[in-house]
């Protein structure tokens, strides 16, 4: 659950650039795309049809020009971005089952809150408090902070291969890669139909999961900096703190993924494509046509 509430926190979106830049992210047996004023998800039912649901999706760094400086904006489009991620989810859960009892916006946000809360006692307080033990074979900050970051590093990448041997967050996994396909062959200029959309990669340079890589390693950098600290300001320090290093991640991904034919910066994400092929998987065809719809009913027109 951690892993989805990331890509929850951050899919695809920039409402900054000249040109808007389509995202999404992986629900329950379907797709969410975000285009400029408008949200969609697509679902694939029990009964093989696909439901949608639009919604309006607008920012509040549209209207509310200070939240459109560097780091701000990272931020708040993170928080806005989990508001659209949990709607659609409760959306896509009560789709995909195909039950009459419908699972309700106040059970899908406690358990949100329950998964965060353990998400911040896994990979901010559990590290901390390890490499505290440690401190007196590992003595100096700058050292136990990199053996922190480890720490973190691993125990993300044991928990995302554990969960992905699960069924069920496979095929999440899968629409995951179909929305990767769908953007990647948009912004190429291809035109989207489920053969052509199949040739291209599951792998796209401003996904969350990259994201993810990178608040991980801007997180050592800027622990670093503290110094010397007691356990416990060294473990509220890092909750604290999560915003900054939020906001400073943010703007390096969106400057990543704006140059990203750049040589210096494919060195750059190569490690957070990498790491996509544990999160992504091949879609079939049915998974694609479902990405397909949710894109198409956000496009904007003369796009």
């Amino acid at each position: 659950m951690p892993c989805v509430i990331a890509r929850l926190l951050l899919k695809e979106v920039d409402f900054l650039g000249d040109k808007y830049q389509y995202g999404g992210q992986a629900v329950i047996e379907g797709v969410m795309m975000r285009g400029p004023d408008t949200r969609a998800v697509a679902v694939r039912r029990p009964d093989r049809t696909i439901a949608v649901d639009q919604k309006p999706a607008g920012s509040l760094t549209k209207r509310v020009p200070v939240l459109k400086w560097p780091l701000v904006r990272g931020v708040v489009i993170l928080i806005e971005s989990l508001v659209l991620g949990l709607d659609a989810l409760t959306y896509s859960a009560n789709q995909a089952t195909g039950e009459e009892e419908e699972l309700t916006a106040k059970e899908i946000v406690f358990t949100t809150g329950i998964a965060l809360a353990l998400a911040i006692l896994v990979f901010a307080v559990l590290p901390a408090a390890l490499a505290h033990l440690l401190s007196k074979v590992a003595p100096g900050s700058l050292v136990q902070n990199m053996i922190e970051g480890v720490f973190r590093i691993v125990i993300f990448l044991a928990y995302v291969v554990a969960i992905g041997r699960l069924e069920d967050i496979k095929r999440v996994f899968q629409y995951h890669g179909a929305e990767h396909k769908v953007i990647n062959a948009y912004e190429a200029g291809e035109e989207l139909s489920v053969r052509r959309v199949q040739r291209y990669s599951t792998l796209h340079p401003r996904c969350g999961t990259s994201f993810i890589l990178i608040v991980l390693v801007i997180s050592i950098l800027l622990f670093s900096l503290l110094g010397k600290q007691v356990l416990w300001w060294r473990i509220l320090s890092r909750v604290l703190l999560l915003p900054v290093v939020a906001g400073i991640s943010y703007e390096f991904l969106k400057l990543s993924g704006k140059h990203a034919a750049v040589p210096w910066c494919r060195l750059l994400i190569a490690p957070g494509l990498w790491l996509q092929k544990l999160t992504t998987g091949p879609p079939d065809d049915s998974q694609v046509e479902v990405a397909i719809t949710a894109f198409g009913a956000v496009l904007k027109v003369g796009d």
